[in-house]
């Protein structure tokens, strides 16, 4: 196979652009897919191209069946295939059992654990004509531990622990590797209010005492979509300082 092509969804910040830069650093043609930061979308383009990869932007809303659907065709139609997918767009919003509202509750499982599901879905077909793929899906620290304020968020996390182990299972026969990261707290856009205000807290309670830059979880994740990764499937990998073990 000569070079492969990677679709990373909300890569306009944070570890999803850190992710298509990596990817494109190893070689890869990516799509990086937007939502709403179209700037920052072309802005990381624009990386991916100064290192002599090809890249496209895409904006599309993953909770949106349609839209991923042409999301795929657009990214098979300009860049000629599809190898790699990394599910990492999500949503953030806090509240307990009874402060969350119900609009919140079904976004968060429909960006972080439908979107994953649609785009996995559309990606396949054509992983499975290439006779090799790579899906890696963005969880989270908190899948694992719970979340005493956004039980939401932790929920559907963990359900992106459930869909992997079950894709990778039913696609394995194909040569399509499944996995996921569970990051602990890193610097983020979606960090930042938490971090500002009990951000030595944080830190402290990290055995190696400091937050991770996206960078790291995205070497993390390029490390799965490689073919130094080939015997790795169904598996989670943790990348969170030390601060869960399991």
């Amino acid at each position: 196979m000569s070079v492969k092509i990677a679709l990373v969804t909300g890569a306009s910040r944070g570890i999803g652009a850190a992710t298509a830069v990596r990817l494109a650093q190893q070689g890869c043609d990516v799509a990086v897919n937007y939502l709403s930061r179209a700037d920052s979308a072309k802005a990381v383009a624009q990386q991916i191209e100064s290192l002599g990869r090809r890249a496209i932007v895409v904006q599309a809303d993953v909770s949106d069946y349609d839209q991923v659907h042409k999301m795929i065709e657009t990214t098979v139609r300009e860049l000629g295939g599809l190898h790699i997918l990394v599910n990492n767009a999500g949503y953030s919003s806090h509240g307990g059992l009874e402060q969350l509202s119900l609009e919140e509750w079904e976004r968060m499982l429909a960006v972080t654990l439908n979107g994953a599901f649609y785009c996995a879905r559309l990606a396949v077909p054509y992983m499975r004509q290439a006779g090799w793929g790579r899906i890696v899906h963005l969880s989270s620290l908190r899948a694992l531990t719970g979340s005493a304020h956004g039980p939401h968020y932790a929920a559907a996390k963990a359900g992106l622990i459930g869909l992997t182990k079950s894709l990778a299972l039913e696609l394995a026969p194909y040569n399509i590797t499944v996995n996921a990261v569970a990051p602990g707290y890193t610097d983020t856009e979606m960090n930042r209010k938490s971090l500002a205000e009990k951000g030595d807290q944080i830190r402290s309670s990290i055995p190696l005492k400091r937050i991770a830059r996206p960078d790291e979880i995205a070497s993390v994740i390029a490390f799965l979509c490689s073919e130094a990764a080939s015997y790795i499937t169904g598996e989670t990998i943790n990348a969170n300082g030390g601060i869960y073990m399991r």
